[in-house]
């Protein structure tokens, strides 16, 4: 059996994109997550919903989640809102992740979470990776968090479209998923 983990590296905004398109849906607990100053970095433990898989299971409703790690390097601070880290056991819905470019390449990560939460990053570069930890786990059902509309306004997190073979990213842009089939 093939490797199948996912594993990605975001170097710049087309990346991080990507990361965010895998990272729409995933849970996670407040205490999951953690800025550490001295080490300039930012780190995540999720429950990412598997969408690559979903787009070649959507007819034998065969959805999947994964232990996913999530870092970003350099990071020079963090701001949150509207949740505590004192709420370890809160479970947030991540929406997207999206750059805010300041004084290029320094700028801001935000991770969007359901309930109006967010955690803004500010960093040197974009330095992330995204990494499956382990095995997978049969979800529930296939869900979706947000609109599907290209039209919505700047700032709305986009999902998967009803046609399971097209991906709408953070940014709204689309992209069709290739299959071995």
């Amino acid at each position: 059996m093939a490797n199948d983990q996912l594993r990605l590296i975001a170097l710049d905004e087309q990346d991080l994109e990507v990361v965010s398109s895998h990272l729409q849906d995933a849970v996670v607990r407040v205490g999951e997550m953690a800025y550490v100053p001295s080490q300039k970095r930012f780190a995540a433990i999720l429950n990412r919903f598997n969408w690559e898989k979903a787009t070649k299971a959507a007819a034998s409703n065969e959805n999947e989640r994964r232990r996913t790690a999530l870092r970003f390097d350099r990071v020079l601070g963090a701001q949150i809102r509207s949740l505590k880290p004192s709420t370890s056991d809160r479970v947030l819905s991540l929406l997207a992740v999206r750059f805010e470019a300041s004084d290029h390449p320094s700028g801001y990560v935000t991770l969007t979470f359901s309930g109006d939460a967010s955690i803004r990053l500010h960093v040197e570069c974009i330095e992330a990776e995204l990494k499956d930890l382990g095995p997978m786990w049969r979800a529930a059902a296939m869900f979706t968090t947000a609109r599907t509309m290209l039209d919505d306004p700047p700032g709305m997190a986009t999902s998967l479209t009803k046609q399971l073979s097209i991906l709408i990213l953070s940014n709204g842009k689309r992209c069709r998923w290739l299959s071995d089939e």
